[in-house]
């Protein structure tokens, strides 16, 4: 396997950064995170001190395969040039939905991706931003919430489907994470269309919805994201029906010396075995590593994606793993949501906080197909033990017989885990 020295490695990237957790931006809203400085991983200038030749403000507009080479244009001077390889890996990320909603390129009116998106929407609150309204409840749309209501802002969040986290978690647990967000003094508006923006002299003042106005300073776009894949798919590569990049599990495209990971690819799911795209960091780090080994002569590959995932809002966690039971018919399985109340320590152990556990389990089998927790401290990161099983397609009576760790302090002697699958087993 060849290292970096052995290799000239060019980097192109239209921004002016490199290595950033954009996942730490909603928390750098709320002031959870000190400053912008605390998520850089790795600065152009690191990168090319380790022998990689980083060029930033460098895009890439086309991708000629038979030439084995790419257009690339430099943004500072505008100028165009070809760049040649003998291995190209593509890694183009995803952008945030954005609907074309009148208004919706008003000042005041954006999507947390970058941190030149988290530096504006600290600009506007030091400005004297009051009221902020957050389109979606999903993952992004919880965490902003929680920042800008921490932040003394006047919060609502406006979500199309009739509950939170709607499309990832089942309705019944989702309720749970509405009654958090109510009680926390967010105006939670479900069931309810966006259709535009007021704008007055640049500046977006409302929020239009099918039920009225609503006034806003502040608007916070949260509706997911959709892969980069144009490049590619211009360049004849392929692009599956989830418009991700078609690759193996090698990272391997349908075309010879070129790979794509990331937010951009589609990916196996273990559970139903279809294609899809999963934009999580932790997919996009893994495979990261897997094609960089592979492009060097090594020999990884990726194992697929359960869809695992945490987040919390203010002192409720909300994790999820597999299908949700809407999903798990959708897929064909022949399922049953069991969901069952728990306590994460011991009952007279104090700091114990309730919790809910939904399992996802195939009748008859037996077999585990997803799990989602909502509850107090130390609820969530549980989820990774279900995350376990169902990576190597256990069943809850062989999850209810696991040998889990137990002591008062961090659980009961029978784990939420264990009850909430010996629950399921006897009813399968």
């Amino acid at each position: 396997m060849k290292t970096v020295g052995e290799l000239e490695i060019v980097v192109l990237e239209r921004s002016s950064r490199t290595s950033y957790a954009a996942c730490g931006l909603p928390y750098l809203v709320g002031g959870f995170v000190a400053s912008p400085d605390s998520l850089i991983a790795r600065t152009p200038e690191q990168h090319r001190a380790k022998g990689i030749d980083v060029r930033i403000h460098h895009e890439v507009t086309a991708i000629d395969v038979k030439a084995s080479s790419v257009t690339v244009r430099d943004l500072d001077t505008g100028l165009e040039s070809a760049v040649h390889y003998d291995e190209l890996l593509i890694g183009t990320g995803a952008s945030g939905i954005s609907p074309s909603w009148p208004g919706i390129d008003a000042k005041g009116v954006l999507q947390l991706r970058t941190l030149d998106d988290a530096a504006e929407v600290e600009r506007l609150i030091v400005a004297g931003a009051r009221r902020a309204v957050v389109v979606g409840a999903g993952y992004i749309g919880l965490e902003v919430a929680e920042g800008l209501l921490k932040r003394g802002l006047h919060v609502m969040v406006v979500e199309r489907l009739d509950a939170p986290m709607g499309a990832v978690l089942d309705a019944d647990m989702a309720t749970d994470v509405a009654g958090a967000m109510r009680a926390a003094g967010i105006d939670l508006r479900l069931s309810t269309a966006v259709t535009g923006f007021a704008v007055v002299s640049g500046r977006v003042t409302a929020v239009e919805t099918a039920a009225g106005p609503v006034e806003a300073d502040i608007v916070v776009i949260g509706l997911g994201v959709r892969p980069n894949a144009e490049l590619a798919r211009a360049a004849g590569i392929g692009v599956g029906e989830s418009s991700g990049i078609k690759v193996d599990d090698h990272l391997r495209t349908d075309r010879p010396h070129i790979w794509a990971a990331g937010d951009c690819v589609e990916s196996h799911h273990r559970m139903t075995g279809r294609s899809v795209v999963v934009a999580l960091g932790t997919h996009a780090n893994k495979q990261g590593r897997v094609v960089g080994t592979n492009i060097a002569g090594g020999d990884a590959s990726f194992g697929g994606v359960l869809g695992t995932a945490i987040t919390r809002f203010q002192d409720v966690e909300i994790a999820r793993t597999g299908l949700t039971e809407r999903e798990a018919a959708a897929a064909g399985f022949d399922a049953l949501g069991v969901t069952t109340e728990a306590s994460s320590r011991a009952h007279y152990y104090p700091g114990a906080q309730p919790m809910k556990i939904k399992l996802v389990v195939e009748r008859g089998t037996g077999r585990l197909l997803g799990a989602q927790i909502v509850g107090g401290a130390d609820a969530g990161k549980r989820i990774d033990v279900l995350a376990t099983a169902l990576w190597n397609r256990m069943t809850v009576v062989e999850v209810a017989g696991m040998d889990l760790a137990y002591a008062p302090p961090f659980s009961p002697v029978w784990d939420p885990v264990l009850l909430a699958a010996g629950r399921a087993a006897s009813m399968v």
